[in-house]
């Protein structure tokens, strides 16, 4: 399969220096200097995971898995068990991720391949769409960005900002304009341009809004009646900082629309990545994308074994 795929292992070591140090090193230090490692040893393991925000019931069943091989193998020194934590984390995010990228191929199908953005005030959808925009115009796919954002007077004019850096077309209307109706603008102008992806920006509306949420099936269901197979996709912006919040706005926005994909933003400049981990345990929603800068290429696909890479070297 041809997949479209932004990765820079070094950029992404950078952007997860503050995880890891709470994570990797923290492991480090409290195995260094122990000949053997005993149970004593996990449970401190355990703690370190826990207050890593990688959650209890995700980070007990690292740990279970870890003690059932460590049980089997007489090799208790300080790399065995390491390695242990990484195989098992690792196999955790793997086992619950997509096939990583966006597939090309699926993408050619359709015209325009539709992805509706959503996420509350401040995860950062804004930026998320003027990067991913960039993302796939790097790869030769002709892109409109839709501002149905109409609630909030500055958002056309930031997203505007951010089209112009990608270099790609921008629908926008008036504040205040009926956001089903700038969706349903958009992607009659990328019918009409040949456009190749479309990326809906929609308002950052708190999931405890029950009106802004029933907006968002409006749009939805209007997006379905200008293409019968819209939106594609649905992906949902977080903010790597909100740690457990995370989860509760996954939840919520689930329950309103089909979520096919998280964004995981501003992980540079937070400790809290691990969140990942009890993301991919618990909901089952693939991770597709991570943030782990302020530049326009900063916004990296997510694949579990960088992820690890990133961490544990």
């Amino acid at each position: 399969m041809n997949f479209l795929k932004n990765i820079n292992l070094n950029k992404l070591k950078d952007g997860l220096s503050k995880t890891k140090q709470k994570i990797f090193n923290n492991i480090s230090e409290v195995i260094s200097g122990k000949a053997v490692l005993d149970e004593t040893t996990l449970e401190e393991i355990e703690e370190i995971l826990i207050s890593s925000d990688v959650g209890f019931d995700t980070t007990t069943r690292i740990i279970d898995q870890a003690r059932e091989a460590l049980a089997s193998d007489q090799d208790r020194s300080k790399f065995n068990i390491m390695s242990t934590i990484q195989m098992e984390m690792s196999s955790l995010l793997t086992s619950n991720s997509s096939d990583g990228g966006m597939n090309v191929d699926i993408i050619s199908k359709f015209k325009p391949y539709v992805i509706l953005i959503v996420g509350v005030n401040g995860a950062g959808k804004t930026t998320t769409i003027g990067k991913l925009a960039h993302n796939f115009k790097k790869f030769g796919l002709k892109v409109v960005i839709g501002s149905a954002d109409t609630f909030r007077a500055a958002a056309n004019e930031q997203l505007e900002v951010w089209a112009s850096r990608a270099g790609v077309d921008i629908v926008q209307r008036e504040h205040g304009t009926d956001p089903s109706s700038v969706a349903f603008d958009t992607l009659n102008v990328a019918k009409t341009k040949n456009a190749d992806v479309v990326l809906i920006d929609t308002a950052g509306r708190l999931h405890t809004k029950n009106n802004l949420m029933l907006e968002l099936q409006k749009i939805n269901k209007v997006l379905s009646k200008v293409l019968d197979y819209a939106p594609n996709e649905v992906f949902l912006v977080v903010d790597g900082n909100t740690g457990q919040n995370a989860i509760i706005q996954a939840r919520e926005f689930s329950k309103f629309s089909d979520i096919t994909g998280l964004i995981i933003t501003k992980l540079d400049g937070t400790a809290k990545g691990g969140i990942i981990f009890q993301i991919s345990s618990e909901l089952k929603i693939p991770v597709r994308f991570i943030g782990v800068g302020e530049q326009i290429d900063d916004l990296q696909t997510f694949e579990p074994e960088y992820f690890i890479k990133a961490l544990f070297q």
